[in-house]
C-alpha cells in the first residue's frame, strides 16, 4: 500500500447540549475495516455496530469511503480525541478532537452610583459568568467604543468568568446615553446588556432681552428674561445688581426683570444668579442708557433702532405688538427716511458739483489713496468711502 494519508477526520466545535458529527473518510478504499474509538480507545462504532452502550452515538452513514457518526446532548465530559482507524496495511489512524463549548450566562452591568455628577469619574462593571472558553468584553458608550479592564477567572472544569471595569469622566452630554456591555464567545451572537447614564450638571444661562431693541434712552422701559436650564431643573433664579442695589421700582416676576421709565443712574451690570443643587450659574446684562431724543426729529431714532436690531445677536426676539400708532409710526418712518436720503443725496451733488468746480485735479488724488491696495476702480471707492461706515457699523452693535 502506500504511504499517502488514505484516511481524514475533522476537529468539531460543538455547543454543550448539542449534537457533534464526526466523519471517518477514506479517499481510496480497499475494503479494509473502519472503526471510531472514544477518546479512552474503546471501539464506538466497528463498521456499522456499536459494542459501546452508549445510546447517544447514532450511525449517521455507512459506506465504502464514509463512517459517519452523530453524539446527541453533548457533555463537557465527551470532550477529546476521538480515534478514527482504517485496517489497512499499514494501518492508518486520524484524529477528530471535539471541543465542547459552554455559553456564558446573561452578562450582568452594575455601576458603582445610578447618577453622577458632570465632571466625575464613574465606574460601571459588565460581568460574564461560566463560559468556555473564556468571553470577551467590550464597551460601547453610545456610537463611540471605550477601553475597559478585564479579569478572567477559572471556575470549575475548564469553566471561566470574566469582569469587565470601565471608569470615564461623565460630561452633560452624557445625560441619556446608554452604556453597552458587549459579550463575545464562539457559541452566542449578538449578546450584550445596557445602562443608561444619568448625569447631573450646573445650570445653563442664558439672558432674552424683550424691549427695547437696539439703543437704550432714557425714559424707555426694559425687559429682560432669564433662562436658565439644568439637572435638576435650576430651584432658584435670582436677579442681582453687581457693585450696586436693584433699583427700587424695577419689579422681579419669577425670571423677568422689568424697569420702566429709565434713566442714567440705571446704568450698569445686572446679573441673573440660577442655582441647583450641583451648583450657580450665572450671566450678565450691561445697561447703557442714553440721552433721549429731543432735538432730532422723531423719526430718525426709529431709523437708528432697525439697523442696530439687524445687527444685534439672533437670540433677541423682536416685540411685535403692531397697534395702528405702529403703522402710523412706519410710515412716519419711512417718509422720515426718504426726506433725509433725498435731502443728503441734494447735499452731495451740490457739494460735489462746487468740489469740481474749484479743484479739477485733487478728485483724483483721493480716488488713488483708495486704489493704493484694491483690485480695480470700484473697490477704490469702497475702500476710500467705506471705512467709515463699517466702523459707525460696530459703534451701534457694541453700545
Amino acid at each position: 500500500g502506500d504511504l499517502d494519508q488514505n484516511l481524514i477526520a475533522d476537529n468539531i466545535s460543538v455547543v454543550e447540549g448539542e449534537t457533534a458529527t464526526i466523519s471517518c473518510r477514506v479517499k481510496n478504499n480497499d475494503d479494509s475495516v473502519i472503526q471510531l474509538l472514544n477518546p479512552n480507545r474503546q471501539t464506538i462504532y466497528f463498521r456499522d455496530v456499536r459494542p459501546l452502550k452508549d445510546a447517544r452515538f447514532q450511525l449517521v452513514n455507512f459506506s465504502d469511503n464514509e463512517l459517519r457518526v452523530s453524539l446527541s446532548n453533548v457533555s463537557l465530559s465527551d470532550e477529546g480525541r476521538y480515534v478514527c482507524q482504517l485496517y489497512s496495511d499499514p494501518p492508518q489512524e486520524a484524529y477528530a478532537n471535539i471541543t465542547v463549548l459552554v455559553p456564558p450566562g446573561n452578562p450582568i452591568i452594575e455601576s458603582r452610583e445610578d447618577i453622577v455628577r458632570e465632571g466625575n469619574e464613574t465606574e460601571i462593571t459588565c460581568t460574564s459568568m461560566g463560559s468556555k472558553p473564556a468571553a470577551t468584553i467590550r464597551w460601547m458608550k453610545g456610537d463611540k467604543e471605550l477601553q475597559g479592564k478585564s479579569k478572567v477567572e477559572a471556575t470549575y472544569d475548564r469553566m471561566f468568568t470574566v469582569t469587565s471595569w470601565l471608569r470615564f469622566t461623565v460630561m452633560r452630554e452624557d445625560d441619556g446615553v446608554p452604556v453597552v456591555c458587549i459579550v463575545d464567545h464562539p457559541a452566542v451572537k449578538d449578546f450584550q446588556t445596557q445602562k443608561y447614564l444619568e448625569v447631573q450638571y450646573k445650570p445653563e444661562v442664558t439672558i432674552k432681552v424683550g424691549f427695547p431693541q437696539g439703543l437704550i434712552r432714557e425714559g424707555e422701559n426694559l425687559e429682560l428674561t432669564c433662562q436658565a436650564k439644568g439637572k435638576p431643573q435650576p430651584h432658584q433664579v435670582n436677579w442681582v445688581r453687581v457693585d450696586d442695589d436693584v433699583p427700587s421700582h424695577a419689579v422681579i416676576t419669577g425670571s423677568d426683570l422689568y424697569i420702566e421709565n429709565l434713566n442714567k443712574s440705571y446704568n450698569g451690570t445686572y446679573r441673573c444668579v440660577a442655582s441647583n443643587s450641583v451648583g450657580e450659574t450665572y450671566a450678565d446684562y450691561i445697561l447703557y442708557v442714553r440721552d433721549a431724543l429731543t432735538t432730532t426729529p422723531k423719526p430718525t431714532t426709529t431709523t437708528t433702532t432697525t439697523i442696530s436690531a439687524t445687527t444685534s445677536p439672533p437670540d433677541i426676539t423682536q416685540d411685535s405688538q403692531a397697534g395702528p400708532e405702529a403703522q402710523r409710526l412706519d410710515h412716519a418712518v419711512i417718509g422720515g427716511v426718504v426726506a433725509v436720503v433725498v435731502f443728503a443725496m441734494l447735499c452731495l451733488l451740490i457739494v460735489l458739483g462746487r468740489y469740481f468746480a474749484r479743484h479739477k485735479g485733487t478728485y483724483f488724488t483721493h480716488e488713488a489713496k483708495g486704489a493704493d491696495d484694491a483690485a480695480d476702480a470700484d473697490t477704490a471707492i469702497i475702500n476710500a468711502e467705506g471705512g467709515h461706515n463699517n466702523s459707525d457699523e460696530k459703534k451701534e452693535y457694541y453700545i
